[in-house]
Parts: structure tokens; sequence; C-alpha cells
């Protein structure tokens, strides 16, 4: 009797080699001419001017992250929509319908925790503000 677990552990062994294996050769095979060209940060073919580090408005990160936790609200409520009706002739409305109003209380106290915090206020920052002022 061989034990599953070895069959695991080989297709994990598989599993790394594979990748591991293909970037040696590749670092082996491929050549390597450094020039200047290769070094100069390129924008779409223009002379790039300025800082490459801009700082970026947190917001964007926290719309996106709000956007995640709130979209796979919906990926976990779609399924209990399909079978809402099978449970509740199954296990009665009040079981079927707690849960659920749980989860979307839960969700509704982190929405209005974001909302007090500000993290779905839309302001502008003041380095932005300053830099629209100096260039106009």
């Amino acid at each position: 009797m061989s034990n599953p677990w070895i069959a695991i552990g080989a297709l994990g062994l598989v599993a790394l080699a594979i990748p591991v294996s293909m970037i040696v050769m590749s670092r082996l095979l491929r050549p390597s001419i450094p020039e200047q060209g290769k070094r100069a940060v390129y924008e779409s073919g223009e002379v790039p001017t300025g800082d490459t580090r801009i700082r970026f408005n947190i917001q964007y990160y926290m719309v996106a992250l709000l956007f995640v936790v709130f979209d796979i609200e919906t990926v976990l409520i779609f399924p209990w929509t399909v079978i809402y009706s099978d449970a509740v002739s199954e296990v009665g409305l009040a079981r079927a319908l707690l849960p659920m109003l749980a989860f979307i209380g839960v969700l509704v106290v982190a929405l209005g925790w974001a909302w007090r915090n500000g993290a779905v206020r839309w302001i502008r920052s003041p380095e932005t503000t300053s830099q629209r002022v100096d260039q106009s």
C-alpha cells in the first residue's frame, strides 16, 4: 500500500521543479548585452521628464479595496438567493433568513465604519492641489 501523501509530495516537487528549471534555463541561454538604452526609463517612446516616483492619492486604493470587499459580498449572496426557496421549505423561514441578515448587517456596519472614517470620501490631497496651482 502506498501512501497518498507521497503522490501529493511528488506532484508538489514537479510543480516547483518545472518553473524553476525554466527560469534557470532561460537565464543560462539568453544573450546578455548590457546597453545604456536598456537601462533608460521607457514611457511609450517619449523622453521622460521629471521624477519617476509620483505620489498617488491613497483614495484610489481605498476605493478599490472597498469595491473588492463589497463585490465578494455579491458572490456570497448570489448562491444563497438561488437556494433560498428550497432552504425555507427544508429548515423554515427564520433559519434560512437570519444568517444572511446577520451577514448583511455586518456589511452595513463595515460600510458605516468606512464612511465615518472617510474611506469613501473623495478629496484632493494638498500635493495635487498645489501642483495644479503651480502649472497654471
